[in-house]
């Protein structure tokens, strides 16, 4: 999508790596920007959202096709 600025792909990681690589790249992007996340650990489902929450970014979308998860967040500030 255009407005995905920064595209990480975590296929083939594992909890919690997925995660940890969302959170040092997090800082690369400035507040407002979106990053999407693409997975194929299943935990992300649980860990992504609670990373969101605890640290106030976005989760704009959750879905999952062909075994993937993919997540857009807007970073917060």
């Amino acid at each position: 999508m255009s407005d995905v600025v920064l595209s990480l792909d975590t296929c083939g990681l594992f909890c919690p790596e997925p995660v940890m690589l969302l959170h040092n790249k997090i800082d690369e992007v400035n507040v407002g920007d979106i990053i999407e996340v693409i997975a194929t650990d299943p935990s992300t489902q649980r860990d992504i959202p609670k990373f969101c929450a605890f640290l106030d970014h976005e989760l704009l979308e959750e879905r999952e096709a062909d075994k993937r998860f993919y997540y857009r967040i807007r970073k917060g500030r």
